[in-house]
C-alpha cells in the first residue's frame, strides 16, 4: 500500500498551517500570522464565530448543494475570493503566481495586490484565463497610482479593490522583532533561517536574492531594487490624507466593477454604495492594522440591512472552515475573501496546497449546507443561526 505524502495527511486548514510551519522560518511567519499591538482583534476575528449558532432544518432533500454564486455579473464555483496579501514571495518562489493558478483552476476570482511580489504583467503572462481583479493602495504619486490603473485595465483586470484602511501602516511587533533594521535580521532570526534549508534554496537560492515587489519595480531605482528598499518606498507613499474625493475620482477613471475594501462602519458602506461602488469589503485588515478594532462579523448584518441586495459585500478575517463560511453568508454576505488559509497552503506545498486549502473549504462548505437542510448556498438565511 502506498505510502501518504503530507498533503495527503492534511485534513483541516490547521493541518496546512502545521505544514507550513515547518517549511517557513520564523521572521517571515510573523508577516503571515501576525496582528497589531497586543493582536486583540487578531484573536477576536476567530473567536467570534461562536456567536452563532446553527438552526437546521430536516427533510428538505439536499443531496448535492449548489455553491455557484454569482459575482459582479459572473458567475463564481465558490463563493469564495483570493484576498489581495502582498509580498508573497517570501513564503515561496512565485507564490502569487501559483495561488492565481489554483484560483483559476477552482472558478474563483483572484485578487493581486499592489505590493505583490509577482507583477500585473507577470499574473497575465502565467496565469492566464481566469477572473483577475487587482487591489490599490492609492500612493501619494498620484502619477504612480493612474499608471497602476492603465497596466491593470490593459492586462485584463476586470475588477479594481481600492484599499482604504492602510493611510497609516499598523503597528506590527510580532514582525519587528525579528530585525535589527530595515531588512536586516537579527543573528537569532538568522540562524533559524539556517534551520529551513529547502524554503531558503526555493526563495532566495540562486541568483534570485530577497524578493521584490513587482508592481513597484518600475518606480525604484536600481539601488532600492537591489537592497530590499522596497518596504520603505511604499511606506513613504501611503497617503494619510486619502479621502472619499479620492475614491470618487477613482470611480470615474476605472471603467470596470469597482471595490471599497476597509469598511467596518454603515455609515461608510452607504456613502460608498452612493458613491457607485459595485461591492464592499468588510475587514479590519487581518488584525494588522487598528487594535481593538470590531470584527467585520459583527457589523456585517446591520450593513446588509442598510445597503440591500443592490451592493455586493464580502467579508475577510479569520475564516478557517467551512462552518465559518457559512456563519457570514447567513448574515449577508455574497462571498468571502481568503487570505492566511491560501498563504499556508502555497507556503506548504505550493499550488498543489493553496488547491487543497480550496477543497477543503468547498468539502467543509457543501457538508454544512447539507447538514443544515440547504440546497443552495443562496438560500442561507439569518433563520438558519441563533445567536449564542
Amino acid at each position: 500500500m502506498p505510502c501518504l505524502s503530507a498533503l495527503d495527511r492534511v485534513l483541516n486548514i490547521s493541518d496546512l498551517q502545521a505544514l507550513a510551519h515547518r517549511r517557513v522560518p520564523a521572521f517571515a511567519l510573523a508577516y503571515l500570522e501576525g496582528g497589531a499591538d497586543d493582536q486583540h482583534s487578531l484573536a477576536w476575528n476567530r473567536n467570534v464565530f461562536d456567536n452563532w449558532r446553527f438552526l437546521p432544518d430536516t427533510l428538505v432533500g439536499a443531496a448535492q448543494p449548489e455553491l455557484t454564486t454569482p459575482l459582479l455579473g459572473a458567475p463564481s464555483a465558490l463563493p469564495l475570493i483570493v484576498a489581495p496579501t502582498g509580498f508573497n514571495g517570501m513564503l515561496r518562489h512565485q507564490a502569487d503566481i501559483l495561488i492565481a493558478r489554483a484560483a483559476h483552476a477552482a472558478g474563483i476570482p483572484f485578487t493581486l495586490s499592489t505590493v505583490s511580489s509577482a507583477s500585473i504583467e507577470d499574473i497575465a503572462r502565467h496565469a492566464p484565463g481566469g477572473r483577475f481583479w487587482f487591489q490599490l493602495y492609492v500612493l501619494r504619486d498620484r502619477g504612480i497610482t493612474r499608471d497602476l490603473l492603465a497596466r491593470a485595465q490593459a492586462a485584463g483586470c476586470e475588477t479594481l479593490v481600492v484599499t482604504t484602511d492602510c493611510a497609516h501602516f499598523g503597528n506590527r511587533e510580532s514582525e519587528r522583532r525579528f530585525f535589527r533594521a530595515p531588512m536586516k535580521l537579527t543573528l537569532p532570526a538568522m540562524l533559524n533561517v539556517a534551520c529551513h534549508p529547502a524554503w531558503t534554496l526555493d526563495v532566495i537560492g540562486g541568483s534570485r536574492g530577497v524578493p521584490g515587489f513587482g508592481n513597484l519595480a518600475p518606480y525604484l531605482s536600481p539601488e532600492a531594487r537591489k537592497s530590499g528598499r522596497g518596504a520603505a518606498f511604499i511606506a513613504s507613499e501611503l497617503d494619510p490624507t486619502l479621502s472619499w474625493d479620492d475614491l470618487a475620482a477613482l470611480r470615474a477613471q476605472w471603467p470596470g466593477k469597482l471595490v471599497v475594501k476597509g469598511i467596518l462602519h454603515t455609515a461608510d458602506a452607504r456613502r460608498a454604495q452612493a458613491l457607485g461602488a459595485d461591492a464592499i469589503v468588510l475587514t479590519n485588515h487581518g488584525g494588522r492594522q487598528l487594535d481593538g478594532a470590531i470584527s467585520p462579523m459583527e457589523t456585517l448584518a446591520d450593513i446588509a440591512d442598510a445597503c440591500g441586495e443592490a451592493l455586493e459585500i464580502y467579508i475577510d478575517g479569520g475564516f478557517r472552515r467551512g462552518t465559518d463560511v457559512a456563519k457570514a453568508l447567513a448574515l449577508g454576505a455574497r462571498a468571502v475573501m481568503l487570505g492566511r488559509p491560501l498563504l499556508y497552503g502555497v507556503a506548504a506545498a505550493g499550488q498543489p496546497g493553496v488547491a487543497k486549502a480550496l477543497d477543503i473549504l468547498r468539502s467543509e462548505l457543501t457538508r454544512t449546507l447539507g447538514l443544515l437542510g440547504v440546497p443552495r448556498v443562496s438560500e442561507l438565511t439569518r433563520a438558519h443561526l441563533r445567536a449564542a
